[in-house]
Formats: C-alpha cells, structure tokens, sequence
C-alpha cells in the first residue's frame, strides 16, 4: 500500500509523482516555516515540471479545506469523545490542531493535487 509505485507513497512522502526518487520540496521539513512554499523546479531524475502552469497549485487551496477539514474532525473526535472534555475545550482542540498541523496540511494538499493530474511512470524511476 506504501509502496514505491502507489500514489499513497508519492503523498506521504512528497516525493517525484512520475519517478518517486527524490524530494519535490527544498526542504522536506514542512516546519522550516521559511521553505514551506519552496519546490524544485523539476526533478533531477527524470525532468518532470512540477509547476505544469502559472498558479497551478491555487487549486490546492479547495484539496486544503478538506485535508483540514479531517484534522478538525479528527482532533474533535480524540479531544470531545476519546478524552472527554468539554464542547468548548475541544473546539480549542480542534484550532489548536489546525494551527500545529498548518504546514503539513499545506503540504499533503499540493502532494494531493500534483497526483491527481499525475501518474507513476515505471521507466522513469532509477534502476538499482
């Protein structure tokens, strides 16, 4: 399910959508606030342009509703019904969440959405 192939992979891991082999992102960190944002222009291994058009990440912002979305939901549940707290605690829990997670919400969006117009192509990844 995890494996290099799946598009699962490619999202966890922000790695290359055509080849899998490296990093999109500068710097992998999505908390090095600065170089969140920050992406290679293309892949050193098999030349794929990540930035297809002029904004085309814009479109990560409606993938980002729901990424989070599902950390509100999820924090609510584990906060409100697994813990036990208040209604307005876990409405605390629930903008806490979002605030932590920010960058990785920020991340597994445009990982999200560069896959859905990409597809793993198993002669562009590195033979070994």
């Amino acid at each position: 399910m995890f494996k290099k192939g799946s598009k699962i992979y490619s999202i966890i891991t922000g790695a290359c959508p055509k080849c899998q082999e490296e990093s999109m992102y500068e710097d992998p960190n999505p908390y090095n606030v600065s170089k969140l944002f920050s992406m290679h222009e293309r892949c050193s291994n098999c030349n794929t342009k990540y930035k297809i058009e002029p904004s085309f990440f814009y479109g990560a912002m409606y993938v980002s509703y729901a990424v989070g979305i599902a950390f509100g939901v999820a924090a609510f549940v584990i906060s409100y019904l697994f813990i036990g707290s208040s209604l307005k605690t876990a409405f605390l829990a629930i903008v806490g969440a979002l605030i932590v997670f920010y960058p990785v919400i920020v991340r597994l969006s445009r990982n999200i959405w560069i896959n859905i117009f990409m597809s793993y192509d198993k002669k562009l990844a590195k033979k070994s």
